[in-house]
């Protein structure tokens, strides 16, 4: 347990809800003020959401935003057809929502089991005039997922079907284990998207998918277990797999 999060469990300003919640330091509520998050706790419900629950219907006004606490959501747009392309994933402590501008063509859908600290979006705006450094946090988690979805027009335009099945586990272990690149230990995680949905987020079919999959593991670049779970011992080799083809 961190220093500042022991500091806030035993400090009686800060609301019980928000004491021992990582996303109090690490997401956008780390930039309130012990009466700001009184104001917002008062508001504020934490819930959990099954895989495959819509979160946010793209093209309605949503009365809420959320912080991701655990789990994987899928940010998708749907055309008029019904076809539809995952344009991007969220992790905790990410926040949910479009404080600016309350709808979006965007829907947010659970790629895995979440839990969800959810809470009024006029009391977060409010609470955006009232704090600098939270417009602040707001707009730097903006610009990062601007400069992920310019990273990722990058691997759908020029990578290889390696290298963007490498890309896609190389972005899930680095939000599931944020602090991966300070320490040796084996990255252990559940791909959060059916097959279906990965080969969609990579502009791939199924079997190319499954293909590349097998070709990277036979690579050692990582290990497999049950089909779903992927154990990465050394994040440099999947790093290089994301940038250079193995045979």
């Amino acid at each position: 347990m961190t220093d500042v999060l022991r500091q806030d469990i035993h400090n009686s300003e800060v609301p019980i809800l928000c004491r021992a919640c990582e996303a109090r330091h690490n997401g956008i509520c780390g930039a309130l003020l012990p009466d700001q998050l009184i104001k917002l706790s008062k508001h504020t419900k934490k819930h959990k959401e099954p895989s495959d629950a819509v979160l946010v219907d793209g093209g309605e006004e949503t009365n809420t935003y959320s912080n991701i606490m655990s789990g994987v959501v899928k940010l998708v747009r749907l055309m008029a057809d019904g076809r539809q392309q995952i344009v991007g994933l969220q992790f905790a402590p990410d926040f949910l929502g479009r404080p600016f501008k309350r709808s979006s063509n965007i829907s947010a859908e659970a790629a895995t089991d979440v839990r969800l600290c959810s809470f009024s979006a006029n009391v977060l705006d409010e609470l955006v005039l009232e704090s600098p450094e939270l417009e602040h946090r707001l707009h730097e988690q903006s610009l990062k997922e601007l400069d992920e979805a310019r990273e990722w027009m990058l691997t759908l335009g020029r990578k290889t079907a390696s290298e963007k099945v490498a890309s896609f586990l190389y972005l899930i272990a680095t939000n599931i284990d944020p602090e991966a690149n300070v320490h040796d230990a084996d990255i252990v995680f559940e791909i959060p998207l059916k097959r279906a949905d990965m080969a969609d987020f990579l502009g791939l079919t199924i079997e190319t998918v499954s293909r590349q999959m097998t070709k990277l593991r036979n690579a050692g670049v990582f290990d497999l277990e049950n089909k779903r779970t992927v154990i990465v011992r050394d994040l440099a080799i999947l790093e290089r797999a994301c940038e250079t083809e193995k045979d």
